[in-house]
């Protein structure tokens, strides 16, 4: 139900034109003909796919949950929100994540490498905060803004582990750049009961949001029930802010990893920004969902990884 009076409200957002023709139908084809032929590998990009032009978002929204395959979510009855909401947006049916275990996979999500990081340790760690160029300086660069809200989170860019809050899925903590810096690392980096002030009116909300829940709420250490409910009340919340409603934005929600061999994980693309009743079948992976955000804004990629990947236009409106 509350699903629902959210999506009432969006439809009745006047939006521009461009975005309102065109909008896909269940099982329909990509605008611009059929569907096309995928792409050998997430990572190379198809000519359909590089000349899809992208709309330009103003606010993007990513919800990472923990460890849990496609398979486990889509169709499961013990997510019934998700399910609503991968029916009424954009699902990406044919996603992989990169990495086991899970921090590999923050990294390249948001820098377009592991940078060499092959476990779970917290970033004090012996080279476990790496030099590397990432998604929040391009953002900053480009004049955009920028916040990580962390559930369980006890003070501004903590970077220790302790109860529900793990510091492996909080990836802007490994940069040296932001970790070493007092004010970007707690001005940036912010306990998510902060959210909720923030979401009050568009000028409030930051341009890039990296939502982080802790660690029975993300599904790792609880039945995906309990991911499933929480993010039932945290998502209405967020498509009927003031960002969402008044502008085109996007509200993404991943998974960090798959279950052992099946490294395929559930991706929504929800909100103002994402198309209605669309599925896609193209192979997408994290490099395609960072180099999305970066043709999106403008951003250079960050490495020869996320450059040449297919961006996921075909699901945004």
């Amino acid at each position: 139900m509350l699903l629902a009076c959210v999506a009432a409200l969006l439809a009745c957002v006047a939006l521009t034109a461009a975005s309102c023709g065109g909008q896909a139908q269940p099982g329909a084809a990509p605008a611009g003909g059929g569907q096309p032929t995928a792409p050998a590998s997430p990572s190379a990009a198809s000519p359909a796919t590089a000349a899809r032009p992208l709309p330009r978002l103003a606010h993007i929204v990513l919800i990472v949950m923990e460890n849990e395959s496609s398979a486990a979510i889509i169709g499961d009855p013990h997510a019934p929100f998700l399910n609503s909401l991968a029916d009424h947006y954009a699902l990406a049916a044919d996603y992989s994540a990169l990495f086991h275990p899970s921090l590999p996979n923050y990294i390249a999500l948001t820098s377009g490498s592991n940078q060499g990081i092959t476990d779970d340790r917290s970033p004090p760690g012996a080279g476990y905060a790496v030099s590397a160029v990432n998604l929040a300086d391009r953002i900053e660069a480009s004049g955009r803004t920028w916040k990580l809200y962390g559930e369980s989170m006890p003070a501004p860019g903590y970077a220790s582990d302790t109860g529900l809050y793990a510091t492996r899925h909080i990836p802007f903590l490994y940069y040296r750049d932001i970790l070493d810096d007092p004010a970007r690392r707690t001005g940036h980096i912010v306990p998510f009961t902060r959210l909720a002030g923030d979401l009050r009116s568009a000028a409030t909300m930051p341009d890039f949001v990296f939502i982080t829940p802790n660690l029975r709420d993300d599904m790792h250490d609880a039945p995906v029930a309990v991911g499933d409910a929480w993010l039932s009340r945290v998502v209405p919340a967020i498509l009927a802010s003031p960002a969402f409603v008044t502008t085109r934005s996007l509200l993404v929600i991943t998974w960090d990893e798959g279950v052992g061999a099946d490294q395929h994980i559930a991706t929504i693309l929800a909100g103002s920004g994402a198309k209605l009743h669309y599925r896609s079948n193209r192979p997408y992976d994290h490099y395609s969902l960072l180099h999305t955000i970066e043709a999106d804004w403008g951003l250079p990629p960050l490495t020869a990884n996320d450059a040449p990947a297919a961006t996921m236009g075909e699901l945004l409106r």
